[in-house]
């Protein structure tokens, strides 16, 4: 039973995720930007946020309590290395968009009315969410190519 919630969980993930960052693209992509606009896009990051914490923790009880298929398996794996790669990738892009977000919301709450946001940062973050956004979508491809036996070293 551990094995199915911790998929159904990492699935799950996997879509809010997906949904999260591309409703937070979308929302800083508002013309005019505005404190609404803003307001989702804080909003949908929390979902990154939520999605990311769930995804990246189902993907390490499943990869190191071999739920599914041994470490060694997954190691051995082009593809799971190359699903790896992608999520440090998202990670790193991350980076400035989370700090900045967060900046954001400190400015917001102590400046009330008066703030406007940045929107050429905005139109970053915006970019940086889509292609994130597809780098989620490579995971995704990796790892229904990874169920299918795709990418495992033939044993000798």
């Amino acid at each position: 039973m551990l094995r199915i919630g911790l998929a159904i969980l990492h699935l799950l993930a996997l879509g809010i995720g997906l949904g999260a960052v591309w409703a937070r693209a979308r929302a800083l992509g508002e013309l005019p930007l505005d404190r609404n606009s803003v307001r989702r896009a804080f909003a949908a990051d929390g979902w990154w946020g939520f999605a990311a914490v769930l995804w990246i923790g189902t993907g390490f009880w499943r990869l190191l309590a071999g739920t599914e298929k041994a470490t060694s398996y997954y190691l051995a794996n082009h593809l799971f290395l190359a699903k790896m790669g992608f999520l440090v990738a998202i990670l790193l892009l991350e980076l400035w968009p989370a700090l900045t977000l967060i900046r954001w919301r400190r400015l917001a709450a102590r400046s009330g009315a008066s703030w406007t946001p940045d929107a050429s940062l905005a139109a970053r973050i915006r970019a940086i969410s889509y292609v994130e956004a597809a780098l989620v979508i490579a995971m995704v491809c990796a790892a229904a190519s990874m169920a299918r036996g795709v990418g495992a070293r033939a044993s000798r």
